[in-house]
């Protein structure tokens, strides 16, 4: 799979989490996804760029569009923050570790088609998707 291009935004602010999902849309419209895929791409990097800020302390994301056999779009957020002690409860509906819902990483995961995170407590985490056209 060639990366087509790549770029990286800070997610640092609340103002970076517009830049992030406005950058996400962008991208999937240049590409040719539906509304609806659009949307799930979107509202996917939406929730995963709330995360890096607020459960991360703040970090970043890489934007790589990706051409080959198919077409797609993928995103990885990396913060440097306290870490997930367990992905599997971090991904069920309902678990929390702020004041949300707990809809965020699991939701984020069903809007996807390729979703992969990697986590170390006090080191970090990185959360990987890609949504295919």
């Amino acid at each position: 799979m060639a990366v087509v291009s790549s770029e990286v935004l800070q997610v640092a602010s609340e103002a970076d989490i517009v830049s992030v999902r406005r950058c996400v849309r962008e991208s999937a419209t240049k590409l040719g996804f539906s509304l609806v895929d659009q949307t799930k791409v979107v509202t996917a990097a939406s929730e995963l760029a709330r995360n890096t800020l607020i459960h991360g302390h703040g970090g970043h994301m890489e934007l790589a569009l990706l051409n080959g056999p198919r077409t797609g779009i993928r995103l990885t957020f990396e913060d440097k923050g306290p870490g997930i002690p367990d992905i599997d409860l971090a991904l069920r509906d309902g678990f929390t570790t702020g004041s949300g819902l707990g809809l965020g990483l699991g939701g984020a995961k069903r809007l996807v088609n390729e979703f992969e995170v990697k986590s170390r407590v006090g080191q970090g985490t990185q959360v990987t998707v890609i949504r295919w056209k």
